[in-house]
């Protein structure tokens, strides 16, 4: 599946257009690498998000091509979720 596809289906971030933008940007990484919103992705890959003030590093467990709301929290774990330091001293 699609990474950009994944990141909707998964509610990591709420639309597609979204997600291909961040993706873009190079602010997430599949497997400690830079990914684009048409990477494939697997089950048990690693993926790493970039949000503003937050990173937020996830395992798949699940690739499905819809969810629901309340399914689409098995998709993944959340390993780690940290904020992001002020740069020079700016909040």
């Amino acid at each position: 599946m699609r990474l950009d596809k994944f990141l909707k289906v998964s509610r990591l971030i709420k639309r597609r257009t979204v997600a291909k933008e961040v993706t873009d940007q190079g602010r997430v990484w599949i497997n400690g690498k830079v990914a684009k919103a048409s990477s494939s992705i697997r089950e048990n890959d690693e993926l790493t998000i970039h949000f503003g003030q937050k990173t937020v590093t996830v395992r798949i467990h699940k690739i499905s091509e819809t969810s629901r709301k309340d399914e689409a929290n098995e998709m993944y774990t959340v390993l780690k979720e940290e904020m992001n330091k002020p740069k020079d001293g700016i909040l």
